[in-house]
């Protein structure tokens, strides 16, 4: 370089160490101020959560079967974040002796504008205790998040936790490490503070963590103000043959002390308060009962229920929800439904066809024309096979489709023309040629066209047949489109189409108006 180069390099260093200087002294003040709160606080936090341990310890003295599992996390948790909060306090007192030299008290630090000490151990190249840290504060974050169900809490956690890299602006792959960015060129005394402020950030989590943890020891209990018998069957409604079967039970019951329970005056012969019996004709029927329910000073309190149960035949309900007949050749869909069965429970099957599932319902494609179908429905009621209804089709062969002229109206929405009415030369220009379907809001079947004739008449009266090319408009065809003048009109005629059930038809003439 220059010695012009070299003086004004030496100008920059110089004048950079100077701004690193002047640090005033209202702000390390200030620093002082905060450090001094911050350790007020962590004590006031380390307080709080003795307390909270001091409450899973005395509920464990009383239960241990059931606190003593969260007393052991939370002993866990108090010794993980002591480690971690002595550790951050060690750190301090290093960066107090580097500043200050080996009496140094990061308590009443004096070189608090050294903006050497803390880089030097929190930065160092080697064995960076920065990044060591960085490291173990990571870990305990990780930890803590096992422990907390609370999606908002978590977010709290993690983001007081955070150690994410800080992205540098208007700078090439300029990310500073957290280390970096806590400790780098920063005095003494603001390194300090930083370091517990991490404290008072640790106690808080430790403290959510301990709050979590004693509620997690009530989590599985049921508060009640009130007891009550209830009655709880499988159905109100059981078909003749099957059981009845219904649990009763009282609400906030004990499970290491279950009631008696008695219907009418006979005992049930289990303790789970599960009352079953079989059932005869149709109707509804009543029964009553009550529960014994004891006293810690040995009385016993009877509570009454009484419920009912409704006994019907079996039946089900089989209808096409399409029309009221089956068409051959194509899929026609079943609704199946039995009262108080469900759907994995039913089966059908069909005489003339065959009959399968489809989602929640069912589709039946029969067999001949002219011969009925036969649906018959099957339930699996109290692990027994039972037929439940029988409902016979007509199968009628699929109607003739309607041909058309596939378009577009000025809003783009498909439409279909089927002649008996003007339609645009402009549009008929456009068009590929004739489709077919049956689309009278009941069926909603596609067919195949295979050929079909244009019949034109020219000044005297003479028809000219035109063929097409497969579905669509022929070369000539379209030619013979061209000549139509407005209010002219020609005919499509001997269409053939194909459906889904494999029969060729030939279908009514369509009139075409020119406009």
């Amino acid at each position: 370089m220059s010695p012009r180069q070299k003086m004004i390099n030496l100008m920059y260093i110089v004048l950079t160490a100077m701004l690193a200087l002047n640090v005033s002294g209202d702000v390390l003040n200030g620093f002082q101020q905060v450090e001094d709160g911050l350790s007020r606080s962590n004590e006031t936090s380390t307080e709080r959560n003795a307390s909270l341990l001091g409450k899973l310890i005395e509920f464990n003295e009383t239960n241990p079967e059931k606190g003593g599992v969260w007393l052991k996390k939370a002993r866990e948790v108090k010794d993980k974040t002591d480690s971690l909060f002595n550790h951050i306090s060690l750190l301090k007192i290093e960066i107090a002796r580097k500043a200050d030299g080996k009496d140094g008290d990061p308590k009443n630090l004096k070189s608090q504008d050294d903006l050497e000490a803390a880089a030097a151990v929190m930065l160092a190249p080697v064995n960076s205790k920065g990044s060591d840290l960085r490291k173990r504060i990571d870990s305990y974050r990780n930890y803590t998040n096992l422990l907390i169900n609370d999606s908002v809490k978590l977010g709290n956690i993690n983001k007081i936790l955070s150690t994410a890299p800080h992205k540098i602006k208007n700078t090439i792959g300029g990310n500073k490490t957290w280390e970096e960015r806590q400790f780098d060129n920063m005095p003494a005394i603001a390194a300090i503070t930083i370091l517990t402020k991490l404290q008072n950030d640790i106690r808080y989590v430790e403290g959510e963590v301990l709050n979590a943890l004693i509620a997690n020891v009530d989590a599985g209990d049921i508060r009640v103000n009130q007891v009550e018998a209830f009655v709880i069957p499988e159905s109100r409604i059981v078909m003749s043959g099957s059981n009845y079967k219904a649990n009763i039970v009282l609400a906030a019951v004990d499970t290491t002390q279950r009631p008696l329970v008695f219907i009418g005056d006979k005992q049930l012969d289990n303790d789970r308060g599960i009352y079953e019996f079989g059932t005869g004709r149709a109707g509804t029927y009543d029964y009553t009962g009550y529960i014994e329910v004891p006293h810690g000073d040995g009385s016993i309190e009877k509570l009454p229920f009484s419920s009912s149960y409704t006994v019907i035949e079996p039946m089900a309900s089989v209808s096409a929800t399409m029309v009221n007949v089956l068409y051959a050749g194509i899929n026609n869909p079943i609704s199946i439904a039995v009262p108080g069965v469900p759907n994995t429970a039913i089966s059908a099957s069909m005489t003339n066809g065959t009959i399968s599932r489809s989602g929640n319902g069912w589709i039946a494609r029969p067999g001949k024309v002219g011969t009925n179908s036969v649906i018959t429905v099957t339930a699996n009621m109290s692990g027994r096979s039972q037929t439940v209804a029988r409902t016979e089709f007509r199968v009628r062969k699929l109607p003739d489709p309607t041909p058309f002229i596939s378009y577009k109206d000025a809003k783009g929405n498909p439409e279909r023309y089927k002649g008996g009415r003007p339609f645009s030369k402009t549009l008929l220009m456009q068009a590929n040629g004739i489709e077919a379907a049956i689309d009278d809001d009941m069926l909603n079947v596609a067919y195949k066209v295979l050929s079909f004739e244009t019949v034109f008449f020219d000044s005297m009266g003479n028809a000219i047949p035109e063929v097409s090319s497969g579905s669509n408009f022929s070369e000539r065809q379209r030619a013979s489109f061209r000549r139509l003048s407005r209010g002219k009109r020609f005919y499509i005629s001997r269409v053939k189409a194909i459906g889904p059930d494999g029969i060729e038809r030939i279908l009514a003439p369509m009139e075409v108006i020119v406009n």
